[in-house]
């Protein structure tokens, strides 16, 4: 038998990653994750898997963002059985993210009852904090560079990605065949995460394409990041940063560490307010083999915020009239605390509202950042009025000169390379780099179609 690459999701679009391997009758899934943006893409979380969840017999995650893990909860309750294969870190973060997702969507769920803006009689959430749990048990952890034998006969191993904490490449081998599996990758010469780790030989690659279209630009972020926290504080304003509670908030509290220890920002005050980029932050001294910061690094940076661990603590960051930066999540404005923070601050002129990330189409953080004057939340429009910045050089995702000199790492072309996790023009561009720069077969992925590896693209 053939086998075949079929993307469930991730395809078309940054979110929802799941890509399906098939082999005799046996399945891997790379990935589970939520879909996230436009309503369309969101209701795909609610329909039923497109297989049967019973018939996957493993799943590989490339790293805990939850539109790579969020589906997992989902899965496990319509029947998913066997094991969950990730890095140490990954499994670690997963717990908090996967058990943060759940209560959320149980929290949105009771709000829409109690305030009778919902359509369905009643809400219900997704998932509940007990399907959550009932994933997190099948977390599997693996080292890094360790082949793992599965029992259907595939191998699986794991590189380095940068991007986050735990974040991992996934080299599978199965049917006669090796296929890498990108997931994210990070940037290179990241002052917190390494560098995306080489990978020589493969005979297909699975190639997200994010910024596929852009590059990043050559600016030292933390000079921007300065700048914006000063002129809204000058403005006696509150900066709120919408920021991946895994990753981006670790960076940012590096930056605006650097930032006081240079002398400047010396009457702001900082707040964390996530209980899941404040357990994820934490972490960052737990797995000290998974980034650059060193131990006094980690402490230090962990120890520049006031943490908001509660709602009470929450909403007394809103009676603050001090100058003040408010990182919370999450990075595009789809739930969380920060929903709060943009209530109360994203009306005034003289606050900001800053973007330290990508913003995939349809969610607030994109409509905001586009120069909306209202987004909906909790049931009614929101008014925007502050200042509107962004930061792309503080992005986790490798740009598309990053993403060109990864590939060029191999020592020979693969058969071919499926192009995935990214909008149709950024794929687009990358396939058409990817061919004139270094002469590789492409496949832009659509969603659901079934490809066949081997049958003939040697």
């Amino acid at each position: 038998m053939t086998l075949t690459l079929t993307s469930l999701g991730g395809a078309g679009t940054v979110t929802g990653s799941r890509h399906l391997l098939e082999y005799e009758g046996q399945r891997i899934l790379i990935d589970c994750g939520l879909f996230q943006g436009y309503k369309a893409l969101r209701q795909r979380n609610w329909a039923p898997f497109p297989i049967d969840p019973k018939s996957i017999d493993a799943i590989v995650l490339t790293h805990a963002h939850i539109d790579h893990s969020g589906y997992l909860p989902k899965l496990v309750r319509e029947g998913y059985r066997g094991p969950v294969y990730c890095s140490s870190a990954t499994k670690d973060l997963c717990g908090i993210l996967l058990r943060d997702s759940a209560y959320i969507s149980e929290r949105d769920a009771e709000r829409a009852n109690r305030l009778r803006y919902t359509r369905h009689k009643p809400a219900q959430p997704l998932y509940t904090i007990a399907d959550a749990e009932a994933a997190i048990e099948k977390l599997t952890p693996i080292d890094f560079h360790q082949d793992v034998h599965l029992a259907i006969g595939a191998d699986i191993y794991l590189r380095r990605a940068g991007h986050i904490l735990g974040a991992s490449t996934v080299e599978v081998r199965w049917g006669g065949k090796t296929i890498i599996f990108s997931g994210d990758l990070g940037r290179y010469d990241d002052p917190f995460m390494f560098d995306p780790e080489p990978v020589q030989n493969a005979d297909y690659v699975v190639i997200e394409s994010t910024y596929g279209d852009r590059t990043h630009p050559k600016l030292d972020p933390m000079e921007q990041l300065g700048d914006v926290i000063a002129r809204t504080a000058r403005r006696g304003g509150t900066v709120v940063i919408p920021a991946f509670a895994v990753g981006r908030a670790q960076l940012i509290l590096y930056h605006i560490w650097m930032l006081k220890k240079a002398g400047r920002l010396e009457n702001v005050a900082i707040y964390l307010d996530s209980p899941m980029a404040i357990n994820a932050t934490e972490l960052l001294c737990t797995h000290l083999d998974d980034h650059r910061f060193a131990r006094q690094v980690c402490e230090e940076t962990c120890a520049i915020a006031t943490y908001a661990r509660d709602v009470d603590a929450s909403k007394a960051i809103t009676n603050d009239l001090m100058p003040k930066v408010v990182i919370a999540a999450s990075g595009m404005i789809t739930g969380g605390r920060v929903l709060h923070h943009i209530q109360a601050f994203g009306g005034d002129r003289k606050n900001t509202i800053l973007f330290a990330g990508y913003q995939a189409g349809g969610t607030r953080g994109d409509k905001i950042l586009k120069g909306a004057s209202k987004v909906k939340m909790f049931g009614h429009d929101v008014h925007i009025g502050a200042e509107i910045a962004s930061l792309p050089a503080l992005s986790a995702h490798a740009d598309a000169d990053e993403l060109i000199s990864w590939l060029g790492g191999f020592e020979k072309r693969p058969a071919k390379a499926f192009i995935v996790h990214g909008e149709p023009d950024a794929s687009e561009a990358l396939s058409t780099r990817m061919q004139d720069e270094l002469g590789w077969r492409t496949d832009v992925v659509a969603i659901e179609k079934a490809y066949e590896l081997g049958s003939g693209d040697e």
